[in-house]
């Protein structure tokens, strides 16, 4: 029993982890010469491969941007917040009992990032071709399966009598 309360509190821990990684890190976006993510962009000046840190650009619709960044944060609480109740549930529930209420919060988290990622795929570098979509956007893609996956496994999962 140890083994899967342990490998379960390591899945929502890297959940976590992709979660905050993806809303915080600077790869969202790429060209040949500029990256964004939600807070900022760098631009290489010169061609002699110094990067510069600029605003978002102006070009970006401002609600929306604004929207993609709560949400995104938003996610990182909900899961902070749902491994916080799960151990808590894990000492106070009673034997055979759900952990509904830590699966219900992870699955908002799951709804959060899911919202954040959907804005931005939808608004932002939609005309664009010379760009790719960086690796901060795909491990927050990663990180909305795992809120998906644990927050259905918190909902199934009973407190078994041993």
């Amino acid at each position: 029993m140890f083994k899967a309360l342990a490998g379960i509190c390591f899945l929502h821990l890297t959940t976590i982890f992709f979660l905050f990684w993806a809303t915080i890190d600077d790869a969202w976006w790429f060209t040949e010469n500029l990256y964004t993510d939600l807070w900022g962009k760098w631009v290489m000046e010169n061609n002699d491969n110094v990067w510069v840190y600029m605003d978002i650009p102006t070009s970006y619709r401002k609600d929306y941007l604004q929207a993609v960044q709560a949400f995104a944060v938003l996610s990182c609480l909900f899961a902070v917040f749902s491994l916080c109740v799960f151990i808590f549930q894990l000492f106070t529930l009673g034997k055979g009992k759900r952990f509904t209420i830590s699966g219900v919060v992870q699955l908002i988290s799951c709804f959060c990032i899911m919202v954040a990622l959907s804005v931005y795929t939808d608004h932002f570098h939609r005309g664009e071709k010379n760009g790719w979509y960086g690796w901060s956007y795909i491990m927050a893609w990663f990180g909305w399966l795992l809120t998906l996956f644990t927050g259905i496994m918190y909902i199934i999962l009973r407190k078994r009598a041993d």
